[in-house]
């Protein structure tokens, strides 16, 4: 099998080639385009012994380790850019830590009060505040005056108030026995961190809990 000769010298970073040639470092393939390297087969080909020519095999090889390379660079860099959003996101949310956010996301009940914003249908006559326990069941429900605001919630039941954990609520109108509409309800929590993961920006809040970025609607000071 001939050597594969590349139309300038390769450098001491070139990596070989599986027909014994050579091929430009990853970087500079990658920062080409595909074109560019289909000259590069041409000139190979125009230079080879024609009485030991290439075999078919060596130009799929050379291609499909063109191609990898390429979309390994292109997915680094796309990688890079992600992180480098993910990060200035991070750091303008640093100025939130100690603040108080509005999320619908299950936020931590220590017997202290909790601060819910309450938005019922319009035209409702008579409103529930469904509460959810960490696994997503039903923990307490009860019924609220239909005006809109925040209210403090107790987590009061009959036999006294809900054990400490994470809860979650919702709001279900009524107009008459017609339900108009069942909605999430927002409560305040303080940040006390964030960090970066697969599913984007979470902010840690007491208890345990935490919000990702997209489950925040309100930002104010404790």
């Amino acid at each position: 099998m001939s050597s594969i000769t590349a139309p300038a010298p390769a450098s001491a970073a070139s990596a070989a080639l599986p027909g014994g040639g050579t091929a430009t470092p990853a970087s500079t393939m990658a920062g080409g385009d595909f074109e560019t390297f289909l000259k590069m087969l041409t000139t190979q080909i125009r230079n080879q012994d024609p009485l030991n020519p290439m075999e078919g095999s060596d130009f799929a090889v050379q291609l499909a380790t063109f191609s990898g390379v390429e979309q390994q660079v292109r997915t680094n860099q796309l990688l890079e850019q992600v992180a480098i959003g993910q990060m200035g996101g991070l750091g303008a949310l640093a100025g939130w830590i100690g603040k108080e956010v509005r999320t619908t996301a299950p936020v931590s009940f220590d017997g202290e009060p909790l601060t819910l914003d309450i938005r019922p249908a319009s035209g409702a006559d008579r409103v529930e505040l469904v509460v959810m326990d960490a696994r997503g069941r039903e923990a307490l429900r009860e019924d609220i005056g239909p005006g809109t605001g925040e209210i403090d919630w107790a987590g009061r039941t009959e036999d006294g108030p809900l054990a400490d954990g994470l809860y979650s609520f919702k709001l279900v109108s009524y107009r008459g026995e017609e339900v108009l509409s069942t909605q999430a309800v927002g409560a305040y929590a303080r940040v006390t961190g964030a960090e970066v993961t697969a599913d984007g920006i979470r902010l840690s809040l007491p208890g345990g809990a935490s919000a990702l970025e997209r489950e925040v609607t309100a930002l104010r000071e404790a």
